[in-house]
């Protein structure tokens, strides 16, 4: 009678042990889950936001905007602030770690990280954030910091946020136009600022630039401030070539007949007349939507 107890307490010493090594096992997966479950948590959160149609994530995006256009304002005005020592520093500090939090932010919601940085628009803000890390080397070049509001009003997240209602719309087109001239205006001021200042008696701080800066785009040339030497006519003459170009650019989006996006389906021709039935290239039959 008693060798069947000690049979059976024999065989379910390996059943124990077997046990044992899976709860070791179970226990083990528990302790490397939570970190991916939680990585991948995060990653979706962000993406919701960043991406997402909630509420709560448009309210999150209009704030991030918000910061942003602040900052712009920032960037706008720096030259007239820069004599402020160790405060405009500080600023400039501050305003890199909100803008590296957002571009990492960005960054590990993307869906495929090689694709973000593969966008211009990454790398614009990459070296943005370059000349706030380190404005002792690259202060010179921190007029270019301004193109940040290039960037910001050619991205899908402005235009998903607060411009949803207008996006591939003649408005998207004339804001597009006005921005990207408001940019160069002060993207230009900015490098004959930095780079011309003193040269001539008339210029001797930054309104003075931004004076000659619009003068010379609208083909003015009042003649009272003259940039000196062969670089300071190329500038001047680059500016009159590229402004004039962004006014054309402006023109045509005011006054050129309305389109409405819509790719055809056989050549691929993205813009046709509102009423169109047919493609004016391949003249495939259209069924463009109508929102109205």
């Amino acid at each position: 009678m008693s060798s069947k107890p000690r049979r059976a307490g024999a065989a379910s010493h390996p059943q124990t042990a077997a046990a044992a090594a899976r709860r070791q096992a179970r226990i083990a997966t528990a302790a490397e889950m939570p970190p991916r479950k939680e990585g991948l948590r995060l990653k979706a959160r962000l993406r919701a936001l960043y991406h997402g149609g909630s509420p709560t994530a448009v309210k999150f995006r209009v704030i991030v905007l918000v910061i942003d256009l602040l900052i712009i304002g920032f960037f706008m005005v720096s030259p007239l602030l820069k004599e402020q020592g160790i405060i405009f520093y500080a600023v400039d500090y501050v305003i890199a770690a909100i803008l590296a939090l957002d571009l990492a932010a960005r960054a590990y919601a993307f869906s495929d990280f090689k694709d973000w940085l593969k966008r211009p628009i990454v790398w614009v803000d990459l070296f943005i954030l370059a000349t706030l890390l380190f404005p002792a080397w690259f202060f010179n070049l921190g007029f270019l910091r301004v193109l940040r509001l290039w960037t910001l009003i050619h991205s899908d997240f402005f235009w998903r946020t607060l411009g949803e209602k207008y996006d591939d719309t003649r408005t998207e087109e004339i804001v597009r136009a006005v921005l990207t001239l408001v940019t160069f205006v002060f993207v230009a001021t900015g490098f004959v600022y930095t780079a011309f200042l003193g040269s001539h008696e008339g210029l001797q701080g930054y309104m003075d630039a931004l004076y000659f800066t619009v003068t010379s785009l609208t083909t003015t040339g009042y003649g009272d401030i003259v940039l000196p030497g062969t670089w300071g006519r190329l500038v001047s003459i680059c500016i009159m070539l590229v402004g004039v170009t962004l006014f054309v650019r402006l023109g045509q989006a005011v006054f050129r007949p309305n389109k409405v996006s819509f790719p055809c389906p056989t050549c691929g021709l993205g813009k046709h007349d509102p009423d169109a039935v047919h493609c004016k290239a391949c003249g495939e039959q259209l069924c463009i939507p109508n929102n109205e």
